[in-house]
C-alpha cells in the first residue's frame, strides 16, 4: 500500500513539475524542392543548418532568417557546426564524402571520402574528433577537422548503421538497425568495446543520451523508446513513442527525451529518475517531421519537413510510392515550452 501511493505521489509530481506544454513558436517555409534529413543547432553561433536536398540551408535560430547556404552537396545527409575549429562539416550520401567548410563564410574548405553512404555525424569533445556513420557498408570515418584529414575507420559489423552519441568521456555509442543493436567503440583507439541487443526495440535510428545518470535514449521503428544503461548495457524501462521515428533529442537541464515522430507528432519523455521514465505530452507537428535538433540554451526544438501531394501508383519498378513533394513547401518549425 506505501508503495502504491508512493507511486501515486510520484506521478502527481510529475503532472505539476511539467504544466508547460511544448508549442509552436515560429513556422518558416524555406521553399525549393527535394529532400531532407537531419538538422542541427549551433547554440554558439545562433545558427541553424538544415539539409536539403543538395544544399545545406544556414538560417538564424532566433528569426529564421536565411544566412546563406552550403551548395553543391551530392545527397546531403547531415551538417554540423564544430566551433573551437571555426569550422563545419556535411555528409554527402550520393558521392560517399564529407564536405568541411568555413563557418564564417561558408565555403567549402576540403571534402573527403567515407564509407558507403555517410548518413548521421557527432562532434566528440573527449577525443576532439568528428565521426561520421556510413549506414550501406556499417563503418565509421573518424575525421580531424581542424587538420581536415581522415584519421582512421571503424569497423562495427551488422548492416544498417544510424545515429550515434558520445559521452564525452572516451565512448561513442551508435545504433545498428537490422539487427536491433547498439554498439560502443572506444574514440581514441577505436577498438569496440561492447554490442548490446534492445529487443524488444526494433530497428533503432535516433540516439541520444544523459550523460549525468548513465542513459541512452534508443527510438525504434516499432513504437518504443528503448532506455540502456550506457556503463553495463542493460535496459533499464521502455515508453511508446509515435510511428515512423527517425531522430531524439536529450535536455539535460529539462530532464526530457523528444522523439520525432514522421507520423507528425513528437513524444516528450520525462525522466523522472535513473531507472523510471513517462510520457507526459504528445505534440501534433506535420508528416514527414522525421529528424530534431535541441537549441539548449533556449530549450526550443526543430524539425522540418514539407506538404506531400498524391502518392503515383504502384509499379513493377517502384511497388511502394512515396507521396509526392509540393515544390516551394519546405519548411522549419520551432517548438518550445509555454
Amino acid at each position: 500500500m506505501k508503495k502504491l501511493s508512493l507511486i501515486l505521489v510520484l506521478n502527481l509530481l510529475v503532472t505539476i513539475s511539467f504544466s508547460q506544454h511544448f508549442q509552436l513558436i515560429k513556422k518558416t517555409v524555406i521553399g525549393g524542392e527535394g529532400g531532407w534529413d537531419y538538422l542541427s543547432a549551433d547554440e554558439q553561433n545562433k545558427r541553424l543548418y538544415v539539409s536539403h536536398s543538395t544544399k545545406a540551408e544556414v538560417l538564424n535560430s532566433d528569426t529564421h532568417e536565411k544566412i546563406g547556404e552550403i551548395p553543391d552537396l551530392k545527397g546531403v545527409h547531415g551538417v554540423i557546426a564544430v566551433s573551437k575549429s571555426g569550422r563545419g562539416i556535411t555528409t554527402n550520401g550520393r558521392s560517399n564524402s564529407v564536405t568541411i567548410f568555413d563557418l564564417k563564410t561558408l565555403k567549402p574548405i576540403i571534402e573527403l571520402p567515407t564509407g558507403k553512404n555517410p548518413d548521421a555525424l557527432l562532434f566528440d569533445k573527449f577525443s576532439n574528433r568528428v565521426f561520421i556513420f556510413n549506414h550501406s557498408d556499417v563503418t565509421v570515418t573518424v575525421i580531424d577537422i581542424t587538420e581536415g584529414k581522415v584519421v582512421g575507420t571503424v569497423d562495427v559489423g551488422g548492416t544498417a548503421l544510424e545515429a550515434g552519441a558520445s559521452d564525452e568521456n572516451g565512448t561513442i555509442f551508435v545504433n545498428l538497425e537490422d539487427t536491433h543493436e547498439i554498439v560502443s567503440f572506444d574514440a581514441k583507439t577505436l577498438a569496440i568495446k561492447n554490442k548490446w541487443k534492445i529487443s524488444p526495440g526494433e530497428e533503432p535510428t535516433g540516439l541520444a543520451i544523459d550523460r549525468k545518470n548513465h542513459r541512452l535514449f534508443s527510438v525504434c521503428h516499432n513504437g518504443l523508446m528503448m532506455l540502456i544503461d550506457s556503463e553495463k548495457g542493460n535496459i533499464v524501462a521502455q515508453v511508446p513513442i509515435g510511428k515512423r521515428v527517425d531522430g531524439v533529442v536529450f535536455d539535460p537541464e529539462l530532464q526530457l527525451a523528444i522523439s520525432s515522430n514522421g507520423e507528425g507528432s513528437m513524444t516528450v519523455v520525462k525522466e523522472i529518475s535513473p531507472n523510471e521514465f513517462k510520457v507526459v505530452e504528445t505534440v501534433a507537428t506535420a508528416p514527414g517531421a522525421r529528424t530534431i535538433t535541441l537549441d539548449q540554451k533556449t530549450h526550443h526544438v526543430f524539425v522540418s519537413t514539407a506538404q506531400y501531394g498524391e502518392t503515383p501508383a504502384a509499379t513493377a519498378e517502384n511497388p511502394n510510392p512515396r507521396p509526392k513533394i509540393v515544390p516551394g513547401t519546405f519548411m522549419v518549425m520551432e517548438y518550445g515550452l509555454k
